[in-house]
């Protein structure tokens, strides 16, 4: 095992401890470790983001239905149109996706560069949410849930894609919605996303394993430390503000977006 492999297996473990800390946002370390520490091609990249993501928030989701903290209904609600929209974005449009996508006087963007600016691009939006940290619990008093099913919709399949083409959760885009639209608490918002991601990132891999050659020991390796991490960063969060973590991660998360678009530009 060379030092980058073994960085990248102490970057899944970390992956882990963040989810485990701040109940989201490791996901969007998955898809840097794996293509600038354990250089795998970023197609094959998102598609292991993927499976790490999903297995990880179905971890956290199973917690959450004991406490009874995710609310099924408008999960389907907001996950029915995701679900269709990452598995045909990683089935049909991510392998559609021209190489080389364009050229500018002779400056090629080839696939694999359009696709992490891309993510750099959702990295920095996900930073932004999670440095402004301002998630307060909020007291809604009404007698059912009231959906936008129109909007929940199209959120849904904007996220949907977001998620097959970058591999990463989507939960700064999920959290919004149903706090706005489905009139959720936060803490409600938080788990029901957490349940929603589970869903469609592994529903998004399924696309994959039709398209791609997957390496089911490393990937299943990775995952696990991973696992581990989480469980592991519970236990920290019972002695650490998460909030704070959050906001000191987000400006990681910032540095990281800078850093892949001066890469791939550069």
């Amino acid at each position: 095992m060379v030092f980058t492999d073994f960085l990248g297996y102490i970057g899944a473990f970390i992956i882990g401890v963040v989810l485990g800390l701040i109940g989201g946002g490791g996901s969007i370390l998955t898809v840097p470790i794996f293509v600038y520490l354990l250089h795998i091609n970023p197609i094959t990249a998102t598609a292991y983001s993927l499976f790490v993501v999903g297995i990880s928030a179905t971890v956290g989701s199973i917690q959450n239905l004991r406490k009874g903290m995710i609310n099924i209904p408008t999960a389907i609600v907001f996950a029915t149109p995701a679900l269709i929209a990452v598995y045909l974005t990683r089935k049909y449009i991510v392998p559609a996706i021209p190489d080389p996508i364009f050229s500018i006087e002779g400056y090629i963007i080839t696939k694999n560069i359009g696709i992490m600016i891309f993510f750099a691009i959702i990295m920095l939006l996900a930073s932004i949410s999670m440095i402004k940290n301002k998630k307060k619990e909020t007291t809604i008093t009404i007698s059912k849930t009231s959906y936008k099913y129109p909007i929940i919709a199209i959120e849904g399949i904007v996220v949907g894609v977001v998620t097959g083409i970058v591999g990463a959760g989507g939960g700064f885009l999920i959290i919004p919605a149903l706090v706005i639209l489905a009139k959720l608490p936060m803490k409600k918002a938080v788990a029901t996303s957490l349940f929603i991601i589970a869903i469609k990132s592994l529903i998004g891999f399924i696309g994959d394993v039709e398209n791609l050659q997957i390496e089911w020991n490393f990937l299943l390796t990775f995952t696990s430390i991973s696992v581990i991490g989480i469980f592991v960063g519970i236990l920290i969060s019972k002695y650490v503000a998460g909030k704070k973590l959050e906001k000191g991660f987000g400006w990681l998360v910032f540095a990281m977006g800078i850093y892949i678009l001066i890469k791939e530009l550069g």
